[in-house]
């Protein structure tokens, strides 16, 4: 049986889903003018987190901080970031893939691979069913998506990289050596800039230049196994499978793919506590307490490629944005080395439970029921005045231990009133 497997990439995710969200308010579209989705500008932790095709002329990069990309474009429009809408719109363009294909694995907020083998009586015209799919997403959802296809993970993934947006392209076995092989060896999926630099000194310039490399020469340059992982991919070999994933999982998570590698802690830490912050609001939403927390992360580099992470068992189990946002972080600490270049960042919460068990202990000083407390209250200020009001945030100058309710408009007696009703 012929493989048919395509990989479903919405363009420009969280800007589009931001924009999405602004026009049913009456609001401009962020796709169509220079923006991003970022934090205040005026806090040091504050990235960029998504840019607008218009941005990007600026020379405006995912992981700068917004105060740079700020000074690059006087007019920068910068939205902030809403990971429940997020989600929500993730899931609609999930359950549409799913509609279609009998097999889905998501890889990640924003994208997936959808398993069509053997459907070739249901869908004889695979060009046809993926604009069919494009089609209803940008219809029904209002946002944009890329389909590669081909017969393996790889070389659909490279297919839904080529031209954006709102474009379908095929890269089958036949097609290599014309469309993929002219290409820089830099656009060779998980090749990072030092990989890729190295082979370039070595006049290893094309993917086609790599693919016709002798396996010495790259044995003694990376190693075998990276040297024998380049030549498969220089190839468009891949027999990896696409998995089921179910779809009401044992815990919760969340993963972001990034377009450039995050480099720094700072920047890495503010987008673990974006992912917190939703996912800990999702888990009160859906009245469970996580008592296991983990981070996993991905280098862009194939040779670290492994999806690495790390866990932790609670003390007690919780559902405080606080707690868990230090938990991941200490997690991150520990696992990170300092300079690799990360292309992939998420977070997961397991042994979920809606019974809320108390370790009891001399030293407790009850900060952790007090800061769930708070928790609950920013809920309702959410459900008040939007999912943008309130967050958890660390303000510039102070350590991740000092955090702080970032109100905006809030009023303390907003605060105090809602906190007083959750009590």
């Amino acid at each position: 049986m012929d493989r048919v497997i395509f990989h479903v990439d919405v363009n420009s995710a969280f800007l589009s889903w931001t924009s999405v969200k602004r026009l049913q308010e009456g609001k401009s579209d962020l796709r169509e003018i220079p923006a991003i989705i970022g934090g205040d500008p005026d806090k040091r932790t504050s990235v960029v987190l998504a840019k607008s095709l218009p941005a990007k002329a600026y020379k405006i990069r995912t992981g700068e901080p917004v105060s740079s990309a700020a000074k690059k474009c006087p007019g920068l429009v910068i939205a902030p970031p809403d990971f429940v809408t997020y989600r929500a719109s993730s899931e609609k363009f999930i359950s549409i893939c799913r509609s279609y294909a009998p097999v889905v694995e998501q890889v990640s907020i924003d994208e997936c691979f959808c398993d069509f083998s053997g459907t070739s009586r249901i869908y004889p015209d695979k060009l046809a069913l993926a604009n069919e799919i494009r089609l209803k997403i940008k219809n029904e959802l209002g946002f944009t998506v890329n389909i590669g296809i081909s017969e393996n993970r790889l070389l659909a993934k490279m297919a839904s990289d080529f031209e954006k947006p709102d474009k379908i392209h095929t890269l089958y076995k036949k097609e290599i050596p014309m469309k993929m092989w002219p290409l820089p060896v830099s656009e060779l999926l998980f090749v990072g800039k030092a990989t890729a630099d190295k082979l370039e000194k070595n006049k290893i310039r094309t993917i086609g230049d790599l693919a016709q490399t002798d396996r010495a020469t790259l044995v003694r340059l990376f190693g075998v196994k990276e040297a024998d992982s380049l030549l498969l991919r220089a190839n468009g070999q891949d027999d990896s499978p696409v998995m089921v994933h179910p779809e009401e999982a044992k815990g919760y998570s969340l993963v972001n793919t990034f377009e450039e590698d995050i480099r720094d802690r700072e920047t890495a830490h503010a987008i673990l506590l974006d992912e917190v912050n939703m996912l800990a609001y999702r888990m009160r939403k859906d009245g469970y307490y996580a008592g296991c927390a983990g981070v996993r992360m991905r280098s862009g580099n194939y040779s670290v490629r492994v999806n690495k992470s790390h866990q932790k068992k609670l003390d007690e189990v919780t559902d405080s944005t606080s707690f868990l946002y230090r938990t991941v972080t200490d997690l991150f600490d520990e696992m990170w080395d300092g300079h690799t270049g990360l292309r992939l960042l998420g977070i997961f919460f397991t042994q979920i439970t809606k019974e809320k068990t108390v370790q009891l202990s001399l030293f407790s000083d009850g900060h952790l029921e007090k800061e769930e407390q708070a928790d609950r209250a920013m809920d309702a200020l959410r459900r008040k005045f939007g999912t943008e009001a309130v967050h958890l945030g660390f303000p510039s100058g102070k350590s991740r231990q000092k955090q702080t309710a970032d109100t905006h408009t809030i009023s303390k007696e907003d605060l105090e009133n809602a906190s007083s009703s959750h009590k």
